[in-house]
């Protein structure tokens, strides 16, 4: 499942894969923003943890990874 995070003062969003399913992601999206944690913590798929304060949160996107296509069109 691909995560996008959106942090506050950032140019760049934070794009990862992670394993875990969307509801848990949104569990600790939830969390986070209403004050039981001070961070969001996500793992992604390679075992890497990325950590965002909570108080600079802008967005988080959950979905599904998208297959890249790779050609000029359709045929």
């Amino acid at each position: 499942m691909e995560v996008k995070i959106g942090v506050q003062h950032v140019n760049r969003e934070l794009v990862l894969e992670s394993e875990q399913s969307p509801d848990e992601v949104q569990a600790q999206v939830s969390d986070a923003l209403s004050g039981k944690s001070n961070l969001l913590e996500l793992t992604d798929d390679k075992g890497r943890r990325i950590l965002v304060p909570a108080d600079r949160l802008a967005y988080v996107e959950i979905g599904e990874v998208s297959i890249r296509k790779v050609g000029f069109g359709a045929i």
